[in-house]
């Protein structure tokens, strides 16, 4: 399962971590969202250990969802060294998060 990130816990868990990390902002509501959370929680299994993978609800969570300009939701965002490398808005293939991942390991 994918972690549950928090405007608290947002420096802490992504920011500051030593391994690539996943953000998927997203909300209960949102058709699409629901489409992506199992995708991320797969990656998240998968690459326990060598990424974070984490989860941030824009609807209890918006200042990191503001800073980062998160508009459209599912944005998945992967940072490295507290810097984002990559955006995917929307709805993508597996494929596209662990190629993101691999590219920094």
């Amino acid at each position: 399962m994918a972690l549950e990130i928090t405007d608290a816990t947002f420096d802490e868990v992504v920011l500051k971590s030593d391994k690539p990390v996943v953000v998927d902002f997203w909300a209960a509501w949102c058709g699409p969202c629901r489409m992506v959370g199992p995708i991320i929680d797969e990656v998240s299994t998968e690459y326990e250990g060598k990424a974070v993978v984490g989860k941030v609800d824009v609807d209890a969570n918006q200042e990191f969802a503001a800073k980062y300009g998160v508009r459209n939701i599912p944005t998945v965002l992967v940072f490295k060294g507290g810097e984002i490398v990559s955006r995917q808005v929307g709805v993508s293939p597996k494929k596209v998060y662990t190629d993101a991942i691999d590219a920094l390991l």
